[in-house]
């Protein structure tokens, strides 16, 4: 039994040397012959099978005991289909040319481990093996094995489950761990260098390695670009002297040849190839021992970073004679409100807290020290500490602001915010501009004034009650809220100014104007010289009953007022009233109905005998109630 086993370790042994031959040169035949590594894995398998026929244990005439069949079940668990096939069929096809009672047993045999071993690789596909599914599989195997022996006809009667079953079984289970072990290690170390090729060659740096002469061993798809080869190949073997002038390679020559004499390394050293600009970093690469055999090299282009750097340079020199040139002030706050940048023209603009804006204070400082000298106008100083905390907020925001300084000098403050969070401040002294704004609003109110102001009254002339009229109808017809017009004509007005003259005429016009004023009190009514002694009293949401009792307080005001008036049958100067009051849907849509009814009521009122007030009501029918 001793010589069956150290058979069975034999043939261990070579397979697991086939295993390990394939695992040293499956990178390079693969590189070789790429897209075919499941063939190649299949005829390894195969071939290794082949020889184990060969190293079989002879348990009787033409029955043969080996280990085949680890090759072909890790063929099916790694290689998948394809290799599975190709190994089965070629340790099927060797062992039935050897022949022999059991050779239709062997096929079966060889048939059913490879086809579980494909199973596997099925049931596995999106997972990768590991070592505890590898020693699975080889206990899954030696049972297998163990019941084929058991029901495979030739190898039953042979007894052969009873005399070499357990070496059998276990050197298989053996061998189909120990190889896949090695398969599984072989591909984890091939992964781990596809990584490394990967972020090798697709690295945005120039990456090579040199050997001891400073030639390449090796170099990224970013190296053969700069240097317009079609393939990392052609540039394996040549050194700088291929590649530059005999000045520049001298000089990277020396250069490498320095880093490894010393074994320190070159970092962020800049270089000038191909019209780029470069930083390259040179370390001393050693073997076991600790010798120099070469150096990897990593070289960056800086060619954009550098003109960009320079292209800041010249902007940032611009950009300060723009400043210290510029009538405005200038500053720039950070995002925790730190002042990082300003011109002298900012500091100048605020004499008084000038010496707290400075690089590196903090917008509170600045802003309490503009309280604390009362620089500003219109700060609230009884609760100042509120101020200075809105003040400090708001900073980083958009916005303008006017203020006015302790001197009466104004200032324009714009904040503008960066996408970056920098607080922008342009400071100008707008103070010609705001007296200029001033006088202009003051001339602008006095001509409106002019505009819309009788000049003997004082009351509002008809243009200013025209325009008024239009809005307020428009504004009562969108609420549905009444508006009602009085027109005031003065009783034989022309009688008094031929009796008394005009200067006593105006001033008649003056305390009938008063006597108006002081009936038509609300905020939103309004007291008109329509023409010559005619007066319209305007009054927006009030009906006709308010409307009258608005012309009865007039009427008894002008009354008191006693005028003397020798030429009216009264003995005293009187008016008479047209009220007129409209609503909603004519208002809307016929306001001027409105004055045409006024002015025929006050007709109407005249008409029948003078001094006294007459009501017309205008409903949405388009019929008039007449009230007096």
């Amino acid at each position: 039994m001793n010589g069956i086993w150290g058979q069975f370790v034999g043939n261990l042994a070579f397979v697991s040397l086939a295993i390990s031959i394939w695992a040293h040169l499956s990178i390079w035949l693969r590189r070789r012959f790429a897209g075919h590594d499941k063939i190649l894995f299949g005829l390894m398998a195969g071939v290794a099978s082949i020889g184990s026929i060969l190293l079989a244990v002879d348990f009787g005439p033409g029955i043969h005991m080996d280990l085949r069949f680890a090759p072909l079940a890790l063929a099916g668990m790694f290689g998948g289909p394809l290799a599975a096939a190709l190994s089965a069929f070629l340790a099927a096809a060797f062992r039935a040319a050897l022949g022999g009672v059991s050779a239709i047993d062997g096929v079966i045999a060889i048939l059913a481990v490879t086809g579980m071993g494909l199973s596997v690789n099925l049931v596995m596909k999106k997972r990768s093996p590991t070592l505890l599914s590898v020693v699975v599989f080889g206990v899954a195997v030696g049972g297998l094995l163990t019941v084929l022996m058991a029901v495979l006809p030739t190898l039953s009667k042979a007894h052969a489950l009873a005399a070499m079953g357990l070496p059998m079984a276990a050197m298989n289970c053996a061998a189909t761990i120990v190889c896949g072990f090695i398969v599984l290690t072989t591909q984890h170390l091939e992964l781990e260098r596809r990584m490394l090729e990967t972020a090798f060659s697709q690295s945005p740096d120039y990456l090579y390695v040199k050997d001891r002469d400073s030639r390449f061993i090796t170099v990224n798809e970013n190296m053969i670009r700069l240097y317009r080869f079609k393939t990392t190949v052609e540039m394996v073997g040549l050194s700088d002297f291929d590649l530059h002038p005999q000045k520049l390679a001298e000089e990277l020559y020396h250069r490498e040849q320095e880093v490894m004499r010393t074994g320190v390394p070159l970092l962020d050293s800049l270089e000038h190839i191909e019209g780029r600009d470069l930083l390259a970093s040179k370390v001393p690469l050693r073997d076991k021992e600790g010798r120099v055999i070469g150096l990897a090299g990593v070289t960056r282009d800086i060619t954009d970073r550098t003109a960009l750097e320079r292209e800041l340079r010249e902007s940032k020199n611009l950009l300060s004679h723009a400043m210290a040139g510029m009538s405005d002030g200038f500053a720039m706050f950070d995002r925790q409100g730190y002042l990082i940048f300003c011109n002298e023209q900012y500091r100048n603009a605020f004499p008084l807290s000038g010496s707290a804006r400075v690089v590196g204070a903090h917008i509170s400082d600045i802003v309490r020290q503009t309280a604390e000298t009362r620089e500003r106008l219109n700060v609230p100083y009884d609760s100042v500490d509120e101020w200075i905390t809105v003040a400090t907020s708001t900073l980083h925001r958009n916005k303008d602001e006017e203020v006015q300084l302790h001197n009466g000098d104004w200032r324009s403050i714009k904040t503008r915010l960066a996408t970056d969070g920098t607080a922008m401040v342009v400071v100008s002294d707008i103070t010609v501009m705001k007296q200029a704004e001033i006088a202009l609003r003051l001339s602008a109110e006095q001509l409106k004034n002019l505009a819309e102001t009788d000049g003997l009254t004082g009351i509002v002339n008809r243009r200013a009650f025209d325009e008024a009229f239009m809005r307020e109808a428009a504004r009562c017809a969108r609420g549905n809220a009444p508006l009602s017009l009085l027109m005031i004509d003065l009783d034989r007005f022309k009688a008094y100014n031929d009796t008394y003259g005009h200067p006593a005429g105006d001033q008649c016009l003056r305390l009938v104007s008063k006597c108006l004023l002081n009936s038509a009190k609300r905020p939103g009514d309004i007291v008109a010289r329509y023409g010559g002694e005619e007066f319209v009293v305007l009054l927006p949401e009030a009906d006709e009953k308010a409307a009258a009792v608005v012309a009865e307080k007039f009427a008894r005001l002008l009354g008191e007022e006693n005028i003397v008036h020798a030429q009216s049958e009264f003995g005293h100067v009187t008016a008479s009233i047209g009220i007129a009051s409209a609503m909603g849907h004519l208002l809307q849509a016929e306001p001027g109905r409105l004055l045409s009814e006024a002015d025929a009521a006050l007709y109407e009122a005249k008409m029948r005998g003078r001094n006294r007030i007459l009501v017309r009501v205008l409903a949405d029918a388009a019929d008039v109630k007449l009230a007096g």
